[in-house]
């Protein structure tokens, strides 16, 4: 069965990424219909509302929900429920929509590499998507003060770069042919999208453009980013510590994330150890059970029997029992018993004790490797997001410290391995930032799942800072799109990073077939990459490139042509920068930048009207 030419997206989740997804979709007049149970998501059920997008109020995974919202007529499908089980929900959604509608476009949100993988191999349209790696990239470069982001076009390196205007001019007098992103007044901060290359820039403005590694050489533009060489340190590492969550949860729950914790670090030899204490418990309790008699002919009931056990393996002795008048295999297995006791109880004792003094001096190495930490980059927060972002920083030769309040978190093999400190503690407070030494940190990343834990922890950051925190990025990555800008001008913090607007345009793209290659931050504004081929009979087919899109920059052009092997090939050549009267011709691939909404419009546009027979095409990443 293939959708309709006016078939409806479906929305599985109205967390924020999915609003953001179900807003950008419907302000590109695309039919969308919600899927979620709306419990907790007033704000988006009432903005739906207004929208005019219907909301199908049942929890997606549960069957005939799908069915209800039209998935036998849909265009595409998108899983990004959030929560503890979102992403199993996730799985279970794409899997069983897979199975009802191989035809159908499925978008899904899924971190764990493994899985994705295998979902991704499955046949049919779609893409599976990590949401943490879409916005790695963005928060590293804004922990760095990186002045570039790299992008990869067909092959060709370009580089999106900010400088400094040296002198009151034109861009096109300062850069020539660079493609100009962004401009943002060195006077009063108003920053303009897109400018035209006769736009004039005062000295000092800040201005993004675009171009080649030898183009923007030519221009004068710095493109390489120095990493300081990493520091030899000795061993590090974080451990358990008890005290982590003191004051933040009751006795039970500290009691169980330290059961947890030690469970999976404990040596597999402790294991056997108490299996064998535990069964020689089991099996004495039996035989006792079975074969002590008093003089009078009845016997121990199971709880004596084992109270008499554990009496005898831990050699105290009461008194109350005895194996004196007992026949002699039973006084056998008493000798054997002790002996046995004696073993299977030293041994548990030895592994317990190697393991929490070993934990408790992991605990604290991390504390003394960060000691010695100077110019290295502080980590708060170890989620899916937060490991990425310290991966990729510690991939180009920056010092990590992690700071984090779950001695469990999953995530912490992964910084272990690669030998980076964990100091462990409650971030929004002075002590654990004090460890991690943020006052000698070059940069502070707040990477927690929570929104609010975020803002609370970057505001102590910037109090630990003092007057000096204008010189030190800390970069707060928020969920909330909305709540990020409120944040970043009321709060003043220069680096806050909105998950959902880093991501979403990737899943809309996903969603509707549309080639989307990356997403980066301009001067505070999405920006994105992407790859459209111009179909016959579509917008596009003849349009000159001037009339294309004010806010649109065409960075390479791959003409259709037959001495080349037809559309698309890739022994066509890539010429760039093209010029502005270039009309575009069916067949031709264009690689273009711009804000995300109207780059996403423009994509869209490079497409003829559907017809029942016409098939969407994949994006990257895209099966």
């Amino acid at each position: 069965m293939t959708a309709a030419p006016h078939a409806p997206v479906i929305v599985c989740g109205l967390g924020g990424l999915g609003l953001r997804i179900v807003e950008q979709l419907h302000h590109r007049g695309e039919p969308v219909v919600v899927v979620d149970d709306a419990r907790g998501h007033g704000r988006g059920a009432r903005l739906l509302e207004t929208w005019g997008v219907p909301l199908v109020e049942a929890d997606p995974a549960l069957p005939g929900s799908l069915d209800e919202a039209g998935l036998e007529g849909a265009r595409a499908v998108v899983c990004v429920m959030d929560g503890a089980q979102g992403e199993l929900r996730n799985l279970h959604v794409a899997l069983h929509v897979r199975e009802r509608r191989p035809d159908v476009r499925v978008v899904t949100s899924l971190g764990n590499a493994a899985i994705g993988r295998a979902v991704a191999d499955d046949p049919g349209p779609g893409a599976v998507l990590d949401v943490a790696a879409l916005v790695t990239p963005a928060l590293v470069e804004a922990c760095l003060r990186s002045p570039v982001h790299a992008l990869d076009v067909a092959g060709t390196r370009f580089v999106a770069a900010a400088t400094t205007a040296r002198a009151p001019a034109t861009l096109r007098a300062l850069y020539g042919d660079l493609a100009p992103l962004a401009v943002t007044a060195s006077a009063g901060g108003t920053t303009h999208l897109c400018p035209s290359r006769d736009e004039r820039v005062a000295d000092g403005d800040r201005v993004t453009v675009l171009g080649t590694d030898e183009e923007l050489s030519d221009a004068g533009v710095t493109t390489t980013v120095t990493a300081p060489h990493r520091r030899a340190r000795t061993r590090r590492g974080g451990g358990y510590d008890p005290d982590a969550t003191h004051g933040r949860a009751g006795a039970v729950q500290r009691a169980a994330a330290a059961t947890v914790a030690l469970g999976r670090e404990s040596d597999r030899g402790l294991r056997w150890a108490l299996a064998a204490l535990v069964g020689l418990l089991v099996v004495s309790t039996a035989v006792i059970s079975f074969g002590y008699h008093y003089p009078d002919g009845h016997g121990l009931g199971p709880v004596d029997a084992l109270y008499f056990t554990v009496e005898s393996v831990a050699t105290v002795g009461f008194g109350d029992y005895s194996f004196a008048d007992q026949a002699v295999w039973l006084r056998l297995w008493a000798v054997f018993l002790m002996l046995a006791g004696i073993v299977t109880t030293a041994i548990p004792i030895a592994y317990f004790t190697d393991m929490l003094i070993s934990r408790r001096l992991a605990s604290t190495a991390g504390q003394r490797a960060a000691a010695g930490s100077v110019g290295h980059v502080v980590i708060i927060g170890l989620g899916a997001v937060g490991v990425s972002v310290a991966e990729a920083l510690h991939d180009r030769g920056r010092d990590v410290v992690v700071v984090e309040s779950d001695p469990a978190n999953r995530h912490l093999p992964r910084a272990r391995a690669l030998g980076i400190p964990v100091v462990f503690g409650d971030a929004t407070t002075a002590t654990p930032l004090r460890d991690a030494r943020v006052g000698r940190a070059a940069a502070v990343a707040v990477t927690t799942s929570d929104d609010m834990a975020n803002i609370e922890t970057g505001l102590a950051v910037r109090d630990l800072l003092g007057e000096g925190h204008d010189d030190v990025p800390v970069v707060l990555r928020l969920f909330d799109r909305e709540l990020a800008r409120t944040v970043a001008r009321r709060f003043g913090f220069g680096s806050v990073r909105s998950i959902v607007e880093l991501a979403a345009p990737r899943f809309v793209g996903a969603a509707l077939g549309l080639d989307v290659l990356g997403t980066f931050p301009v001067h505070g504004q999405a920006f994105l990459l992407g790859r459209l081929r111009v179909e016959a009979g579509s917008a596009l087919d003849g349009l000159a490139m001037r009339d294309l899109s004010l806010r649109t920059r065409v960075v390479a052009l791959r003409r259709s042509e037959v001495q080349y092997g037809g559309a698309g090939s890739d022994r066509a050549p890539l010429e760039h920068p093209p010029r502005r009267d270039t009309r575009f011709a069916a067949g031709d691939e264009a690689f273009l930048v711009g804000p995300d909404e109207e780059l996403l419009e423009v994509l869209a546009r490079s497409r003829a009207a559907p017809t029942a027979s016409t098939r969407d095409r994949t994006g990257p990443g895209a099966r």
